[in-house]
């Protein structure tokens, strides 16, 4: 149970997000959710309930709305116990035929989103003495195949990132570890990829239920960790 604990979920109006979200309110948390995309899908937040703050149109790629994003959710809440990073995006590209600007848009949607929430919420994670902080690496990042070298570079730099701020805040009371997810089952990978055998994929929730866990008391003794989520892949 997360009874009286305020998570944090960036991208979270995203096929991910949104999976997170609903499972932590069912759980008992308070939950914001901070998104780039401005409209939030009908019905959605009534489906989360009253102790909800969605905040659409952020730009994460910025320290000052990042900083600005976690000042309110902490004016509302009192509390933040538990960053969840989802925001980042995939784009195919190959070194020959791609371009240079790829591999700086990867690194600014995958990277400098989670580093800037980090950095914003750890003031308040420190606070509440038990924070914790979950990212999103991915498989690919292990052993890139080609096209994913923007891709798989830029999450590669957030496992880097987790192992890093993990061994900066053991004895601080903040634990950091991140999923490495295969391919996760979205509308958005089945439109990509329609021949695909779905069901080998990773589904939303399930992903949700191991990113909420590392979340949870119960992985108090848990940092530093890259955990593969691969479904049947």
């Amino acid at each position: 149970m997360m009874q009286g604990k305020t998570i944090v979920i960036t991208g979270g109006l995203g096929a991910l997000g949104s999976a997170v979200a609903e499972t932590a309110a069912k759980r008992g948390a308070s939950v914001a959710l901070l998104d780039y995309a401005p409209t939030v899908p009908e019905g959605f937040a009534e489906r989360l309930g009253a102790n909800t703050l969605i905040v659409g149109g952020i730009d994460l790629t910025s320290l000052t709305a990042a900083e600005t994003a976690m000042g309110s959710i902490k004016a509302k809440f009192g509390r933040l116990d538990a960053l969840l990073n989802i925001a980042g995006g995939f784009q195919w590209d190959t070194f020959a035929d791609g371009k240079v600007d790829s591999w700086d848009r990867m690194y600014a949607m995958n990277l400098k989103t989670a580093l800037n929430a980090c950095k914003a919420a750890l003031p308040y994670l420190l606070e509440s003495g038990a924070g914790r902080i979950v990212n999103v690496g991915a498989q690919s990042a292990l052993h890139a195949s080609s096209g994913f070298g923007p891709y798989a570079a830029s999450k590669s730099a957030v496992q880097r990132l987790t192992e890093s701020l993990a061994d900066e805040l053991k004895l601080k009371g903040v634990t950091v570890n991140a999923v490495l997810p295969s391919i996760i089952d979205t509308p958005m990978n089945r439109r990509d990829m329609p021949k695909a055998d779905f069901s080998r994929w990773v589904a939303p929730a399930d992903l949700a239920a191991v990113m909420l866990f590392l979340a949870s008391d119960e992985a108090k003794a848990v940092t530093g960790a890259l955990i593969p989520v691969s479904g049947r892949v």
